[in-house]
């Protein structure tokens, strides 16, 4: 209900009109949910025959179904920490979160949960055995009760935007605090929220703490029915490098030796053409100019190779083990988890994602090593940061594959207007530190919390 008048003479007892009142907007609120509920029951079989079908390029998405379904092998003990990251960018966003809780927490059960395969691979990378791991279940209460019967956490911990109404509602209804960390909502997803109404208000009062990270996104989390929201800031600025990153890039750079080299990062379907084209101008001015092109997608590793191929450029691909000569053109970083590695082996670098309409990538990994990056308008999911590192001269945007040739061939014939730009990226990121340590004394105060609660209701049944 919204509130407006509705005369109802003869209420009794006093304030009956306001619990009738209240009633109705739970059962309203009920209402929506069962809704929603019965369009993901309709919408299962696309999702499935979608997973089939990108099973046929990606296998790994055709295993551990069960998983999707709410079914966990391994048991964690019960009262410990959830985390979901969709993918690998929010996997490596929370892992120095998830390494303070396992050394600060070592009797809490650390359960971290992905989407996608690429996720997975990341999180065994990172972690082995030292957290329990699966896919996240669909959003279906059927789906979540059996994972949290299976998983029994008392603390949730969502990144970015990661905002499921079944999932958040089972958070409440068994007592689990539900935290989004790193909390990011566009001005374009606070529309599409909006457009939901009372249903999205009712969702996003479900989440018991955002922690933003800018005051702008914190606004619209509260103006979207969030209420309890606090700002700490992008823990995306709090990477820390491996040594192990360190020796790749140095081994890298003396591989290529003198030669020129720009990576494109996380390539979408669409960018790829535009990259080559790209490359194939620089090389005008640029003969020896080395192109490390990173396809975001493993399933598209195959179709890029070949479309290299097609453009007359000669290609080495990671994954065969030989390494780039002086006639190589196109160095193929078709591995997973080099990506830090090849940005920093990299004199300047393209983050995708951004040329088509998908919202941009992390351009932190490239401007913490000191690496000037580009990108075009589409940086939507990255908007504070792009902003920062085009008004500190970090950055440039590009309009389109001749742009972007001519972006790069300024930097790279001349070290010192890119290194001028790296240093300035290397500031933007080190001036912006601190978010990691302010969300985690968030998730202590409420794990003391919880645990004090935990306290009180076993002497209070005795």
């Amino acid at each position: 209900m919204d509130g407006e008048s509705n005369d109802m003479p003869g209420d009794w007892p006093p304030g009956g009109r306001s619990v009738s009142l209240a009633a109705v907007s739970l059962e309203a609120a009920g209402s929506m949910y069962r809704l929603y509920t019965s369009l993901i029951y309709l919408a299962m079989p696309l999702v499935l025959l979608r997973l089939l079908w990108r099973g046929r390029k990606a296998p790994a998405y055709r295993l551990r179904w069960q998983e999707r379904f709410g079914c966990v092998d391994r048991k964690p003990p019960r009262g410990g920490i959830w985390i979901h990251a969709v993918s690998v960018g929010e996997v490596l966003a929370i892992a120095p979160l998830a390494r303070l809780l396992l050394e600060h927490y070592p009797d809490r059960a650390l359960t971290i949960t992905t989407t996608t395969p690429t996720g997975s691979d990341q999180v065994r990378r990172l972690f082995a055995d030292r957290v329990y791991h699966s896919y996240m279940p669909y959003d279906l209460p059927r789906f979540l009760d059996r994972f949290f019967d299976r998983v029994r956490p008392q603390h949730f911990l969502m990144v970015e935007t990661e905002i499921w109404p079944n999932l958040l509602r089972t958070c409440q209804q068994r007592g689990v605090h539900s935290l989004l960390a790193n909390g990011r909502l566009s001005q374009r997803s606070f529309r599409r929220y909006r457009r939901l109404g009372r249903f999205a208000r009712r969702v996003f009062a479900t989440i018991d703490q955002v922690a933003a990270q800018t005051e702008a996104d914190a606004q619209r989390f509260r103006e979207a029915g969030a209420c309890e929201v606090v700002v700490t800031g992008s823990i995306k600025f709090d990477m820390a490098l491996p040594a192990s990153v360190s020796e790749q890039v140095e081994v890298l750079r003396r591989l290529w030796g003198e030669r020129p080299v720009w990576i494109a990062a996380s390539t979408h379907e669409g960018e790829d053409e535009l990259m080559l084209a790209a490359h194939s101008r620089l090389m005008q001015a640029l003969p020896n100019a080395l192109l490390i092109l990173v396809p975001r997608h493993p399933e598209r590793f195959e179709r890029v190779a070949s479309r290299v191929v097609r453009h007359g450029l000669t290609v080495v691909r990671r994954s065969s083990g030989d390494l780039p000569d002086e006639s190589t053109q196109v160095y193929l970083g078709d591995t997973m988890g080099e990506l830090p590695a090849l940005l920093g082996a990299s004199d300047a670098a393209f983050i995708g994602g951004s040329l088509v309409p998908v919202g941009g990538h992390n351009m932190l990994e490239a401007a913490a090593q000191g690496v000037p990056v580009c990108f075009g308008p589409h940086t939507f999911n990255f908007s504070l940061i792009s902003r920062m590192l085009l008004d500190r001269g970090a950055a440039l945007e590009v309009s389109d594959g001749m742009h972007l040739a001519e972006v790069l061939q300024d930097w790279l014939s001349d070290a010192i207007a890119r290194a001028a730009a790296g240093e300035a990226g290397r500031q933007v990121v080190q001036a912006n530190r601190g978010a990691l340590e302010r969300l985690l004394r968030l998730v202590e105060v409420n794990l003391e919390s919880g645990r004090r609660e935990s306290a009180t209701r076993r002497f209070g049944a005795q």
